[in-house]
């Protein structure tokens, strides 16, 4: 099915939006997209008649299996290219996302396998987020937030969630990035924020704000 860059950007925002409330209302899609109300409903009469979605009055919308099919295709585009940016041309990881945002709309399946194995068939994006094969199956990733993790206990980081250009930069200042060994050593009641040590740097003090982007697994 051939889709605009419009559609697919659509359909990857309802799949990211659905993640978290199950029915999209038209509202939140608006403002997601930083658009009218009236072009979301527009867009959402054409995604319908595709059949990538499906309405429920009153409650709002989702995506429906062919619709989830077609968003991971385009979020497995996305990460790989985040992937290819950040290994091979040496991208910081706070840089990537806008680039990516206009590859994933090359969608050759010859180009994005032969992407996937020059890649070493990678699970992860530079960000820590997995990556769907090509079936559409997404890795599971075994991991917890920061602010859960035992006093003195080390962990690697895996992911982070708030991905914006702003916190990479900050994680970035405090040596923090996918895969750095991390361990929580005091945490402060009065605002929640954490003394972290992150590998062999001088302990640093993090928000509570911040911890709660960062995820880790331990043994």
């Amino acid at each position: 099915m051939n889709l605009s860059t419009s559609e697919e950007n659509y359909i990857k925002s309802i799949y990211h939006l659905q993640l978290d409330s199950n029915m999209v209302n038209t509202n939140t899609l608006a403002r997601e997209l930083n658009t009218k109300a009236a072009s979301v409903t527009d867009m959402l009469k054409k995604l319908k008649t595709k059949k990538l979605v499906k309405y429920q009055r009153y409650y709002g919308f989702k995506l429906n299996e062919n619709g989830t099919r077609m968003a991971l295709r385009i979020i497995r585009r996305h990460r790989l290219w985040e992937h290819f940016l950040v290994s091979k041309l040496n991208f910081p990881w706070d840089e990537v996302h806008a680039i990516a945002e206009e590859l994933e709309h090359v969608s050759s399946p010859e180009l994005i396998k032969k992407l996937d194995s020059f890649l070493g068939k990678p699970k992860i994006d530079p960000h820590g987020d997995p990556i769907p094969d090509v079936d559409g199956k997404l890795p599971e990733i075994r991991q917890i937030n920061l602010f859960d993790l035992p006093l003195h206990r080390s962990a690697t980081v895996s992911s982070v969630s708030n991905q914006s250009p702003q916190m990479l930069e900050m994680l970035n200042h405090y040596g923090i990035g996918i895969g750095s060994q991390i361990k929580v050593t005091k945490t402060f009641h009065f605002d929640h924020s954490l003394e972290v040590k992150v590998s062999k740097q001088a302990a640093c003090i993090i928000s509570q704000q911040v911890a709660k982007n960062i995820f880790v697994y331990h043994d």
